[in-house]
């Protein structure tokens, strides 16, 4: 019961934003520039969701940059964090140095990876795997060295070795701060994956937006938008899925702790 309560609510509260955008738009009068909200889903229906063309042209190729990108930020991010957050020496050593990087914007970097890595996919995936992989790296970090001192030591009693000890002790214990940096990490790389598409390309998402916009293609630009919004959110459940499966356990710990 409390679980429909709480949908219902959800549900409600969408209701009533999309009724108020309806209103205002139809009181404003201004369909080019603040187009109604069942202007805006028709608009999205036939340009994306019944258009395989535009699956095909657009949305597939920024899944696959996306995906790359983000994939390699995962493993590059909890690879370094893990090993810098064994090492005391290693984040002092390597503190400043990472906090500089990610304190860089990705998007002053688009004409440095253009030059370097071309306009191909190559260039978008990395500068996305650059952005997205700080959350990562800084969460898988701080949650490797949080690592209750007991845990370690009861592994070291039952002689682990280093490798069972990191699987089945460090980043298990780890994996609640490492996901969180996932989600943070997910929602990064979404909106660089539109920054890299609006310059020296030819498709995708960010493509059509930049195509829509000089074109006075209101409609279409907040068609586009919608869709940028329902990804990220099908995204976003998506990992919430994998990270309540792989999470059971500790939300079982913490619900008998409690």
């Amino acid at each position: 019961m409390k679980v429909l309560r709480g949908i219902g609510l959800r549900v409600s509260v969408l209701a009533a934003v999309l009724i108020t955008w309806q209103l205002i738009t139809v009181l404003v009068d201004d369909p080019v520039n603040w187009p109604t909200f069942a202007d805006v889903i028709g608009r999205f229906w036939t340009r994306w969701l019944t258009n395989p063309d535009a699956w095909a042209s657009s949305l597939a190729p920024s899944l696959a940059r996306l995906l790359a990108g983000w994939a390699g930020a995962v493993l590059v991010g909890v690879a370094t964090g893990t090993a810098i957050g064994l090492s005391a020496r290693a984040r002092d050593v390597l503190g400043p140095i990472v906090h500089f990087l990610r304190a860089i914007p990705p998007p002053a970097l688009l004409p440095l990876f253009i030059v370097l890595l071309g306009i191909g996919d190559g260039m978008k995936a990395v500068m996305i795997a650059f952005g997205a992989v700080w959350p990562i790296l800084l969460n898988t970090a701080d949650g490797v060295a949080s690592v209750e001192p007991l845990h370690r030591d009861t592994g070291r009693a039952f002689r682990l070795p280093f490798r069972d000890e990191l699987w089945r002790v460090i980043l298990p214990a780890a994996a609640p701060r490492i996901f969180a940096g996932l989600r943070i990490s997910l929602s990064i790389a979404v909106i660089l994956m539109v920054i890299s598409e609006m310059v020296a390309t030819v498709n995708g998402v960010g493509f059509e937006l930049v195509q829509a916009q000089r074109g006075f293609r209101s409609l279409d630009v907040w068609a586009t938008i919608v869709l940028l919004g329902m990804l990220g959110y099908a995204l976003n459940a998506v990992l919430a899925l994998i990270e309540a499966g792989a999470l059971r356990w500790h939300r079982g710990a913490t619900r008998t702790a409690e």
